[in-house]
């Protein structure tokens, strides 16, 4: 199966903060920009108008906008970015030292108080991964899925995708990939 992820549009003034499920403005230009691609790839590849979104407003307002131009959008609480907990919100730097250290030292399994580690993202991942593969052989395994997500997100289903096992050294962890860019799954 394959699945077709766009990463949502860059926050409003998110610079410096630590934003996983922090739910930030975008500015609405750019929701739209994003949504223009997303419809002509549809339309290029004449594909069923039906997106997938995390409930948080950076992925949700492009599936309300797509809303607007015919297609249908569903809200799947599994895209929600890592949940950083008491970390959601704050600037990176007014996060204590040692707990960054505490992180980097077991970045597989470190979760910051009421939050989500790494190693529980991928776990929630595979468990969707799952059911969506279950669901498409039953319905129509040729038509992929498309999605609104974010970087983490979509670095953990790509390691996943590719086998790898949850990154132990915060060093194996992949960098982001850019605001607005489609990246294809196969699972």
């Amino acid at each position: 199966m394959i699945m077709y992820i766009w990463r949502h549009p860059k926050p409003i003034e998110a610079k410096g903060l630590c934003i996983g499920q922090t739910d930030i403005s975008v500015d609405v230009r750019k929701i739209k920009r994003l949504a223009n691609k997303i419809e002509r790839f549809v339309r290029l590849h004449q594909l069923p108008k039906v997106i997938l979104v995390s409930p948080l407003r950076r992925s949700l307002a492009v599936g309300q906008i797509l809303e607007e131009r015919g297609f249908q959008y569903y809200i799947v609480p599994e895209l929600a970015e890592i949940d950083f907990g008491i970390w959601e919100g704050r600037s990176w730097e007014q996060i204590a030292k040692q707990d960054i250290d505490d992180w980097c030292n077991d970045f597989a399994h470190f979760a910051p108080t009421d939050g989500e580690s790494l190693y529980q993202l991928f776990i929630r991942i595979e468990r969707w991964m799952n059911i969506m593969t279950i669901e498409k052989g039953i319905n129509d395994a040729s038509v992929p899925i498309m999605a609104v997500g974010h970087a983490g997100w979509i670095n953990a289903a790509k390691m996943i995708a590719e086998g790898k096992s949850v990154p132990t050294t915060a060093n194996k962890w992949p960098c982001p990939v850019d605001y607005l860019e489609r990246s294809q799954l196969d699972f």
